[in-house]
């Protein structure tokens, strides 16, 4: 089917199809209230982790299997042989709707949103992998379907099922550090490639491979082994950097304690890259190697809050109230919240909480646990999703939380994008000294409500990407 004919056709599906027991499938069908019946975008890398934990709730059924690439998905393929394979979602949508109650998507950010959606609309459940989409337009159009729809949502960042979060939540509702005025968060990422140049040379297709489907949303180019299987994360047409990987676990940690809405201002500074003695390298298609960026937000409880974002080895402050040999975090990144009347750190994912200095800990009584746990903790993230679809309860991270954590993410990344912006200045030329300028390097305004920079129109491009044509968005 072509592209825009399937969109319009799923538009159409969206007001046809509602939620309906799925049909006997044979004699291994179990009742409907017992079994979701799923289809699974992305089946290889993370999305057969994602599988692997639907499937050991013991009430998942996948019906369908969809991957670009067989050899990615040859385990799974394995695995679950009776579920029917496609390559292209569009041909499940079509020859499936009717079939399934939910769906999970895997794939690289870039295609996130243009699988998830036709299906939303068609009152179809969905997980859908961290970062949820690629850019900030499609994080909200995800949540405002989602609601529509009344369906079940969430997104793939297991921290937010944790006891550390809500337990860090519990602590600093209770007074203990007082309002909070300051977040720094960091992580070890990226753990490939960034800061290079995107590839040019022509090398031929792996077997098994569909590359025109797997670029999918994004500008036709010659494929490169530099792309795949992991490293797309590093380019901006397909993935979101370390801040889109990592962003959405070890932001949630403040998102779900503070109850952090949009961001209101954002500003970085990243890596510059040389390629000879005072030579500038432009790399823009790539995220950079390192950045920080620095959010603002307004809450009704603790005022203005400054979130600041480390990564690619840049690291915040150490607290001055850290004894001698302490270490803030873990070896993947944390979180330090700083308040009118101490500090509490927690480690990636939400864990192990404490306070600052250390002996804090021996004095505080902790608050008596108020807020629901999630059985299994990070690892019922999934068995979460499934219950919810299932019997009603809600999700950790639905999309009406995960959508504008999504969407500050995002806008770090439209700062870093803007930072990375440059011109050549008048007269100048590559190889000259000092040939660039940066009218990106500013403080950037954010109307989060109208999904606006308001302060340089430029980057407003940025908001809602670009799509190939015949596979733009509706």
């Amino acid at each position: 089917m072509q592209r825009r004919k399937f969109i319009k056709n799923a538009a159409a599906a969206s007001t046809a199809f509602t939620i309906v027991p799925s049909f006997v499938m044979g004699k291994d069908h179990v009742p409907p209230s017992d079994t979701l019946y799923m289809g699974a975008f992305g089946v290889g890398g993370r999305g057969a982790s994602v599988m692997r934990g639907l499937h050991e709730t013991g009430k998942v059924k996948f019906v369908t299997l969809c991957d670009v690439d067989d050899r990615r998905a040859a385990d799974t393929y394995k695995k679950f042989p009776k579920a029917k394979r496609f390559k292209d979602f569009r041909k499940v949508y079509d020859k499936h709707i009717k079939d399934i109650d939910a769906i999970m998507v895997a794939t690289p950010d870039h295609m996130h949103a243009s699988i998830a959606l036709p299906f939303m609309r068609a009152k179809k459940h969905a997980y859908v992998e961290k970062p949820l989409t690629h850019n900030i337009n499609e994080a909200r159009l995800m949540t405002t379907v989602a609601k529509e729809n009344g369906i079940v949502t969430q997104m793939g960042n297991q921290g937010a099922s944790s006891d550390g979060s809500r337990e860090a939540k519990e602590w600093i509702q209770s007074g203990i550090i007082g309002k909070v005025y300051k977040v720094d968060c960091w992580t070890n990422r990226p753990v490939w490639p960034q800061g290079v140049p995107a590839p040019t040379e022509k090398q031929p297709v792996p077997k098994g491979l569909d590359w025109d489907l797997w670029l999918g949303v994004a500008e036709k180019r010659d494929y490169n082994a530099a792309y795949l299987p992991f490293k797309w994360r590093g380019f901006w047409d397909f993935g979101t950097g370390a801040l889109g990987d990592m962003g959405c676990h070890i932001m949630e940690t403040p998102f779900g304690v503070l109850d952090l809405g949009y961001p209101t201002e954002a500003e970085a500074s990243c890596t510059t890259n040389w390629v000879g003695d005072f030579v500038e390298a432009d790399y823009s298609e790539s995220c950079p190697a390192s950045s920080i960026v620095r959010l603002k937000f307004n809450t009704e409880e603790h005022g203005d809050i400054a979130l600041n974002w480390y990564d690619g080895g840049l690291m915040p402050d150490l607290p001055d109230e850290l004894a001698d040999g302490e270490t803030i975090g873990d070896s993947g990144g944390g979180s330090v919240f700083y308040g009118t009347k101490g500090i509490l750190v927690a480690d990636t994912y939400s864990r192990n909480a404490r306070l600052l200095p250390s002996k804090n800990m021996e004095m505080f009584k902790a608050p008596a646990p108020y807020l629901k746990r999630i059985d299994g903790d990070v690892d019922g993230h999934q068995r979460n999703f499934v219950e919810g679809c299932l019997n009603g309860i809600e999700t950790s991270s639905d999309f009406k939380r995960s959508g504008p954590l999504t969407e500050a993410v995002l806008m770090g990344n439209l700062a870093i994008k803007a930072f990375q912006y440059k011109k050549l200045k008048e007269g100048k030329k590559i190889g000259d000294w000092d040939p660039f300028e940066y009218p990106g390097r500013r403080k950037i305004l954010w109307d989060g409500q109208n999904m606006k920079v308001t302060n340089w129109d430029m980057a407003n491009a940025w908001v809602k990407g670009k799509y190939r044509k015949g596979w733009e968005l509706s």
